[in-house]
């Protein structure tokens, strides 16, 4: 069964319905969740202003997701706790193209997971897959982790230290910052680079 090319529209009205355009129909939530799973493409927006909202409603799926019970969760706290840190940040730009790479990456790898499952079925199976995306998780979160800005984790590293050695990063020149923020910077992009490596 082919997709359609066109997004199907979605109209969000003020009492927060929301109408398919393409069946005639009023949908929720769950239903446009459904349309996500199924690969069926769409784009919200508002009835009265016309403003595309496609995110926002996105974002309220997720949230939708994660607060229904017998669900298990997807996004660790940690995990939020950094996404929210890097709002209004300098790498703040760097952070959603970071993302893409990623769930692009766990998609690919999603088939072998299944195959893994398929060939060998059981406890055996599960407990192997399991270690394989605990491993994945514990290396996306160390590489999510170098996103924190400089600045930042030199204040969090230097918060039990001594009042000389204070003074003395503090008279290091901003020159040294800049050049330890280009270093990292390299660095950071050579993992990405590995990671996608690996992720084909």
């Amino acid at each position: 069964m082919t997709k359609s090319e066109t997004p199907i529209t979605i109209k969000k009205y003020a009492n927060r319905r929301l109408y398919n355009t393409g069946t005639s129909t009023y949908v929720t939530l769950e239903d446009l969740a459904t349309m996500v799973k199924d690969g069926d493409d769409f784009v919200v927006f508002d009835a009265k202003t016309g403003e595309e909202i496609t995110r926002a409603v996105l974002a309220q799926i997720i949230f939708e997701q994660e607060n229904k019970e017998g669900t298990q969760n997807l996004l660790p706290i940690n995990f939020l706790r950094q996404l929210i840190r890097f709002y209004g940040d300098s790498m703040q730009m760097l952070v959603p193209r970071y993302l893409e790479v990623s769930i692009d990456s766990l998609t690919r790898e999603q088939s072998k997971f299944r195959e893994q499952i398929s060939q060998a079925f059981g406890m055996g199976g599960f407990g192997g897959m399991e270690d394989h995306v605990r491993r994945n998780m514990e290396m996306f979160e160390r590489t999510f982790a170098m996103f924190a800005p400089f600045a930042r984790q030199s204040a969090q590293n230097s918060q039990g230290a001594a009042e000389p050695e204070k003074q003395t990063k503090s008279s290091s020149g901003s020159g040294d910052d800049i050049h330890d923020l280009k270093r990292q910077m390299e660095e950071m992009q050579k993992r990405l680079d590995r990671l996608g490596d690996k992720g084909e």
